[in-house]
Formats: C-alpha cells, structure tokens, sequence
C-alpha cells in the first residue's frame, strides 16, 4: 500500500472480515468504497473459490478501481452521445476517440491502479448525469447518493443535475420571454452588459414567482431530498468533512478557480492554444478594455487577500503540486499578481468553449465549479478532476487530427508519470519507505 492507501486497505479489509465498526479517524471520506469493496470481491471469492490473503488483497482492491475505470469509459462515451447527439457530422469512430481520450485524462487515469477513491467517485458521478439527461432524475439522485458516499463534494454535482433541469426550464421560458417582446437584439448582442442585466432581472423575476418555483420542485425533488440529507448529515456530523479535519478546513480559497483554469488550459492545449485563438483573444481585449480592466483589478485583489498555503503542499515532495509551488509561485511575491494576464486568458477561453450552452447552463455551472473549487485550502490536482470532465463533455468536437493530438498528448503524460512513479523513488531522511512520485 502506497500513499492514502495505507488508510484504505486496512479499513477495506475491516469491511471484508465483517468489522464495520471499525473506522480509521484518519480517513475523510463516508465509506462508500470500503463496502462496494466488500460487496464485490466477497461473492466473487466464494464463486471461484478463493480463499486466504488473496480475498482483499492490495491487488484485488486495485482491481476494484480498473472495473470503475472500465465503466468510466463506457459512460463517457455515453455522455458524449447524449449531449452532441443533434450534432450529426460525428463519427461514431470520433466519439470513440473522445470517450477513451477522456477516459485516460492523466489525473484520473493514475488513480485506476491505486486503492483511492477517484475512480469510483468519478463513476456514480457520470452515472447521476447521464440518468439525470435522459430524464430518470429518481436513478440520478439515487446515484448521486452513491457518488456522494465516496466523496462528500460530490453533493455538488447533485445540485449540477438539479441545475441542469433548472436550465432548461429557464432556456425555454427565457426564449418565450424573447418571442413576447420580438427583441432580436438581445439574441445577438449576446455577452453584453446590458443583456446580462436582463437575463439576471429575469431569472430574479422567474424564481421568485410561486408557480415557477412548484413546477421546478415537482421536477426536481429527488435532487431536493439528496440535498436536504446532505444537510442533515453535515448537522450531525459538525462539517463535511468526517476524520481528519484539522488538515481539511473550509475556506474562501478564490485562487483556486484560477489554478483550476490553468490547470484545465495545460490539458486542453490541443484545442486552446492555437494562433486563431490568441488572435480572438486579443481582439476582445480591444473591444472591451474597461471589463478586462475591473476582471484585472478584481482578480488582483482576490490573490492578494485570498491565497493560502496549505501544510501539506509545503512539505509533501512526492506530490507535482509542491515543484509546481515551489518552481513557479515561490519564486517571487509579485509572480502571482503577474499570473493574472495569463488566468485571463485562461478564463476567457474556458468561456469561449463553452459558449454554444445557454447562459442559464453556464451560469449553473459556474456556480457548481465555485462551489466544488473555492472552499478548498490544499492545491490538489485530484479535486479538478470531475469539474473538468463535465467541461470537457460539453464543449463542441474537435477536428479528427485535434483529437488525435489530444489523445497522444495524454499517453505522453501518463507514461512520463508512471515512469517517475516507478523508476524515480526515493527516500526520506527519516524513513525506510520508498517514496515516489505523483499527482
């Protein structure tokens, strides 16, 4: 066992010897995993007759992981049927592509050969979504519930499914507002301040009216009791957070969206940074110097009085995320006030991607992306993961050769990772472990 894995094995193999009252206080998250770990590896021992150490060993409760990861590509590729199914200049073949290029994203591939519970988190996650798509919102909750017994942030993405149906309710009575008034121009001066003024008096005026707000409950009330047990369980229990919370404190860490939008540029590079990009780009700084200003200024302030440092990303050398520290931000005081062009641009395009959904999707989904984000103390590039592949599922195809690049892009990561994993250990002045390198 490597890492957290030395937290998760013991408590998996708790479960399997029938202790579930045992509980490592050190462990933060439900035991979701533990008991599906259980669930699965016990019967299938007594099928095929194993017996021993092998009966939740490292190795099987790893295999756990590569079933969720199998199931991952599956839905992914389900997910991108569903949602560009209007678009029909897709190949099969390039859905294909794009569900196994997701399915290796670096970040989330690294965890399927480790006991953590990423690929399981990932999987009742796109499960909830892709039922809450298809209209079976009962079975998204329910799954939601799931996602949610493997990381408690996962709430979040309940509320993304409640907000999705919220979104369409709103786009259609959004374009109904639009035929009413015969008002060509909002349409299409889309992203304008005066539009945007609009579209907030309208929401406001939409979800304060008592007939919206029962059609949106009856639409959406199995998300309403997931979300309500939520808050119960965060009554009881004193937070989310459910061992080790000294280490895990709630606060309002606002540079993480801007890490998150680096994070999500760097593996998007083969569809973000291309010339015709960086020429739009500045092309709208010329048009609209006064917003990029007060975004500038706004930003300038939200580093200065809102980063933090996590303990754990100062002293832990076997993460990316300490070289990432250490190399870039420690370099200087000043670098991370002159990192804002670049998060700018970062968010510009991150909009820009996403621009064929409605603003009431986006707007949702940026809510979400706060909430999953911001209340984060520690940089930790795992806690991206399910933010980016929601991103990624919903910006349009790209060019064949463009995912191809993608995809070699990703094998390019992931063998260079598992390379430094495998051959680079190293150790610890005060340790005999082998310490190696990760996410």
């Amino acid at each position: 066992p490597y890492m957290d894995e030395v937290f998760h094995v013991p408590q998996a193999q708790a479960y399997c010897h029938g202790r579930f009252l045992q509980w490592d206080p050190m462990i933060t998250t439900l035991p979701g995993l533990y008991l599906l770990s259980a669930a699965v590896v016990k019967p299938a021992a007594w099928l095929l007759g194993w017996t021993g150490s092998v009966v939740c060993s490292v190795g099987m409760l790893r295999f756990i992981n590569l079933l969720f990861s199998a199931g991952n590509f599956y839905l992914l590729y389900l997910l991108l049927f569903k949602i560009h199914q209007k678009n029909k200049a897709v190949s099969g073949f390039q859905r294909i592509l794009s569900a196994l290029t997701l399915a290796v994203f670096p970040t989330l591939y690294f965890f399927t050969f480790l006991y953590y519970t990423d690929p399981g988190s990932v999987f009742f996650t796109l499960f909830s979504y892709l039922m809450c798509l298809y209209g079976n919102h009962k079975t998204s909750a329910l799954l939601g519930f799931c996602g949610f017994m493997f990381r408690q942030t996962n709430i979040v993405w309940a509320v993304f499914c409640a907000g999705n149906v919220v979104a369409e309710q709103l786009n259609e009575a959004w374009k109904i507002e639009l035929q009413k008034k015969k008002d060509e121009k909002i349409s299409s001066r889309k992203g304008s301040f005066s539009d945007l003024t609009r579209i907030l008096q309208f929401l406001v005026e939409y979800l304060l009216s008592p007939k919206n707000l029962v059609t949106l409950t009856a639409l959406t009330w199995p998300y309403i009791i997931l979300v309500s047990l939520f808050f119960v369980f965060v009554a009881i229990n004193g937070g989310i957070v459910v061992g080790d919370r000294s280490s895990h404190e709630a606060c309002l860490h606002f540079p993480q969206l801007f890490y998150f939008l680096s994070f999500t540029v760097f593996f998007s590079l083969p569809h973000l940074l291309t010339p015709t990009k960086i020429r739009k780009f500045l092309l709208s700084l010329r048009k609209h110097p006064v917003q990029y200003s007060l975004i500038t200024v706004i930003s300038l302030f939200l580093i200065w009085k809102f980063t933090y440092v996590h303990k754990y990303l100062l002293a832990d050398n076997r993460h990316y995320t300490f070289y990432v520290w250490r190399k870039v931000f420690q370099r200087h005081e000043l670098v991370k006030y002159l990192l804002v062009p670049f998060y700018i641009f970062a968010g510009w395009s991150f909009a820009d991607t996403l621009k064929s959904k409605s603003i009431f999707w986006i707007l949702m989904y940026f809510v979400c992306l706060l909430a999953v984000t911001v209340p984060q103390k520690l940089l930790e590039f795992r806690y991206f993961i399910l933010p980016f592949l929601i991103y990624r599922l919903n910006v349009p195809f790209l060019s064949l050769y463009r995912q191809l690049l993608e995809l070699a892009f990703y094998i390019l990561v992931n063998a260079v990772t598992f390379y430094l994993f495998l051959n680079r250990t190293f150790r610890w002045e005060n340790s005999d472990e082998v310490q190696r390198f990760m996410w």
